[in-house]
């Protein structure tokens, strides 16, 4: 995007799809957006975003994938970008060229856009399929393709975040919208990447991959105390928590071992969750098929599963839809003070 002297302002009016909003202009400034860190939030409009996750999967999503972006693009309320992993199926190879081609979808919306990692192009790359590679070296690799300015977001129109990039993991961030406070974790499916590297010929976790678990883990858990603590002591109304890893599938019945890695995180985010006195919304990905829940809620299996003692209420959690069901983005509003619900959403439905 050309750059513009300090203090001029420009219009940009995006096109909107039949049935959706009416044709509007907003006024923005270019360049790279400060995150809302503080003081009295703006309450004059409600912000609103696009979430997207487990997407493109295979040749036709590749080929249409362009066109969603162009779509989410011309939302003109759209404000910024959110993908929770997966840019890839589980069976197609994980390489330098294919994750070139998605950073450069990436870099085609027109909104600050903050991408957290899926176990599609890091976690499962052993698969022969995926083209043996080691899990490890793809996760760098992601990293320096997707994350080359840590503390800055992807997207035409960048955005100053809080990132774990000073521990070595970049793609952990933080920021502020409106009085919400926001989190994308890298916590992914496969019991957090603790799945053997079959493809590699190993039958059981080896030491590398473990030890990356505990610090990813490790740090995961840091990002959630510091974001729940600084939005306490901000007295914002929300907290965000966006990540790959469905950890309370409706889908199925979990053995221990598929679920045992998320276990530390779960509780962790169920006792910052019930300390805060704002709501929770917890989104991810994964699971493909679109669910709104309160998975924590008194009576519900995953306190047991998860060693939950208490019922945690105010935790809600949005799965988005993904794969063969990749047919819609979410349009998620935070809504203006005094709103019973901090956060509203719809599925917005891909033209093509």
């Amino acid at each position: 995007m050309t750059s513009l002297p300090p203090g001029v302002l420009v219009l940009r009016t995006r096109s909107v799809l039949a049935g959706s909003l009416a044709l509007a202009a907003t006024v923005t400034v270019p360049g790279v957006a400060a995150a809302d860190r503080g003081g009295v939030p703006d309450d004059r409009s409600a912000y609103t975003f696009a979430l997207i996750g487990d997407v493109p999967y295979g040749a036709d999503q590749v080929a249409k994938f362009p066109s969603w972006v162009q779509q989410i693009n011309s939302d003109p309320a759209v404000r910024s970008v959110v993908h929770v992993g997966d840019i890839k199926n589980g069976s197609t190879v994980c390489s330098d060229e294919y994750f070139a081609m998605i950073r450069r979808n990436f870099d085609a919306f027109a909104d600050p856009t903050v991408f957290t990692p899926g176990d599609n192009e890091w976690t499962d790359c052993h698969r022969t399929n995926n083209g043996a590679y080691n899990p490890l070296e793809r996760l760098d690799t992601l990293r320096r393709m997707f994350f080359p300015q840590p503390g800055r977001t992807l997207g035409q129109k960048q955005m100053n975040i809080d990132s774990q990039a000073s521990i070595g993991i970049p793609e952990n961030v933080s920021y502020r919208a409106k009085d919400v406070s926001f989190a994308a974790v890298n916590v992914t499916g496969s019991n957090d990447g603790t799945l053997p590297w079959t493809g590699l010929g190993e039958t059981t976790p080896n030491a590398a991959q473990l030890a990356d678990q505990r610090k990813r883990m490790s740090a995961a858990i840091s990002l959630l105390r510091k974001t729940f603590a600084d939005a306490a002591r901000r007295g914002d109304r929300a907290v965000v928590v966006m990540q790959q890893a469905d950890m309370f599938d409706p889908t199925y019945e979990p053995k221990p071992d598929d679920i045992s890695a998320f276990r530390p995180y779960v509780q962790a985010l169920a006792a910052e969750s019930r300390r805060f006195s704002g709501q929770t919304y917890l989104f991810n990905g994964d699971s493909h098929v679109y669910n709104h829940d309160r998975p924590l809620a008194a009576g519900s299996k995953w306190l047991a599963k998860y060693g939950v003692t208490a019922p945690v209420n105010n935790l809600q959690r949005i799965t988005c839809d993904g794969s063969a069901n990749n047919q819609d983005w979410l349009r998620v509003m935070i809504n203006k003070k005094g709103s019973p619900d901090v956060l509203s959403w719809t599925q917005v439905p891909y033209t093509d």
